[in-house]
């Protein structure tokens, strides 16, 4: 298996990830990606856990980009609350947006985690990018045929990686 499509970590959701975490892996800077990441892909707005996750990455230092493959409309008013730096129509894998963020963050990109639902649009774009990967459980099981589809091959390439690290404290039960 290709080790560009295999996270860096695999938790069950955002709340998962925490400062120390990141401290341990000299991570200072978060990308995260909206849809299924942070919220499921019909819910507009932040939620209270979401705005409370982010302001405590923020109390800690780490510095926060949204960079989404979603609409300008659609990042925007999802960022209303949170004011973060946000890049909409990412075209993830593509890493000219991840750079971009590395830019806005100031931070080198070794010092820089994507986080994630999808391997084959946030992994495999963040590890080209050369920064740590996380991909958390998406939230929200309805989505469009096309991910439906590409999380067929997501399941075998996360077993693998299950496998591989069997000391995890996350197990999805594939």
């Amino acid at each position: 298996m290709k080790e560009i499509f295999l996270p860096g970590l695999y938790v069950e959701n955002i709340s998962k990830i925490t400062a120390d975490i990141l401290k341990e892996k000299d991570i200072k800077g978060l990308i995260l990606d909206v849809d299924n990441t942070l919220v499921p892909n019909h819910v507009a707005e932040a939620d209270e856990n979401v705005v409370n996750w982010i302001e405590s990455m923020k109390a800690s230092g780490v510095r926060l980009c949204i960079v989404s493959n979603g609409a300008r409309k659609r990042v925007i008013k999802f960022n209303e609350k949170l004011k973060l730096y946000a890049i909409h129509r990412a075209m993830k894998p593509a890493r000219k947006a991840f750079l971009e963020a590395a830019r806005l963050l100031e931070l080198e990109n070794r010092q820089i985690a994507v986080v994630g639902d999808q391997i084959f649009t946030d992994i495999y774009g963040g590890n080209r990018a050369g920064m740590f990967t996380i991909l958390v459980k998406p939230i929200d099981q309805r989505e469009g045929k096309f991910v439906k589809l590409k999380r067929i091959f997501e399941r075998r390439i996360l077993r693998g990686y299950l496998r591989a690290n069997s000391s995890e404290e996350y197990t999805d039960g594939t």
